[in-house]
């Protein structure tokens, strides 16, 4: 059986910064605490915590004087409220993300109603709505914008970072078609992460090619199910977070499996998922 690992696979630079980030502290601190995961990651997580990497579950959670902000953001509202507690804020935002947080801002000082395209309950969006001061939404469905009771007409449109360029392409189409009056604006600025873009690109040329794709990654991050919705496109795919969650029935009468990650996801699991494969095969 032929095992094939895609082109751009394990942590993308905003993780590796983050975690570079957080276990320099946590080794001159002797601990520091993040204001819910980092990234959406189990087995991160589980590293990060021998290291002394406490999650806080809300800012009332914060034990500390000291708290890092994940690579998901937040917004200014809440950055106002952590350090109204007098607690210092250790930013590991990703930059992608802050690049979609500045250009939300923007937009919204500028007169635009803010549109993202993601999904509403994402840290993510919530802290780039959070950017918008208010005058914004978010969804994955234009129907949800378009049934406003009152749409401005001014509409300045953004993606969430891990999203597929070619759905959000079809969604700005379709926000045109049914949103557009007679002298209405929109901009559409691309906020999708150029490392996210290239790791789909990557997986979808492997889907195409293999009998099977095995996406490993966090079974609720946002990156690694947009991985696999999209290789599932051009092949049979699985989502798996561990080597323990395959079934060798997946494996039966196939001879070239495809390997892919998503951007949270660490080397020593895609190293285990291999392992798993070659003793299968």
């Amino acid at each position: 059986m032929r095992i094939e690992k895609a082109g751009e696979i394990g942590f993308c630079f905003g993780v590796k910064r983050a975690i570079n980030i957080l276990g320099n502290v946590a080794r001159e601190q002797g601990g520091v605490e993040t204001l819910g995961p980092v990234v959406h990651n189990q087995q991160v997580l589980q590293s990060l915590a021998k290291i002394g990497v406490r999650v806080a579950t809300d800012v009332d959670d914060i034990q500390g004087d000291k708290v890092a902000i994940s690579t998901h953001g937040v917004s200014p509202q809440l950055e106002q409220e952590i350090r109204a507690r007098h607690i210092d804020i250790i930013n590991t935002t990703c930059p992608f993300v802050h690049r979609a947080q500045v250009a939300a801002r923007r937009l919204a000082k500028s007169g635009f109603f803010v549109i993202i395209y993601g999904d509403a309950g994402h840290p993510e969006v919530k802290g780039i709505l959070g950017w918008a001061e208010g005058k914004g939404g978010a969804a994955l469905d234009e129907k949800l914008i378009t049934s406003f009771d009152f749409l401005p007409r001014r509409l300045g449109v953004l993606s969430q970072t891990t999203q597929i360029p070619a759905h959000f392409t079809e969604f700005v189409k379709k926000l045109i078609g049914s949103a557009l009056a007679k002298d209405s604006e929109i901009r559409i600025i691309d906020t999708i992460c150029h490392d996210i873009r290239q790791r789909q690109e990557e997986a979808l040329k492997l889907a195409k090619r293999v009998d099977l794709m095995l996406v490993i990654g966090g079974h609720n991050s946002a990156n690694t199910n947009r991985l696999a919705e999209l290789c599932s496109m051009a092949t049979k795919t699985h989502l798996v977070e561990t080597a323990a969650e395959i079934q060798p029935s997946w494996l039966q009468g196939l001879s070239y499996i495809g390997v892919t990650a998503g951007a949270s996801t660490g080397e020593p699991v895609i190293n285990e998922v291999i392992k798993k494969l070659e003793a299968v095969g």
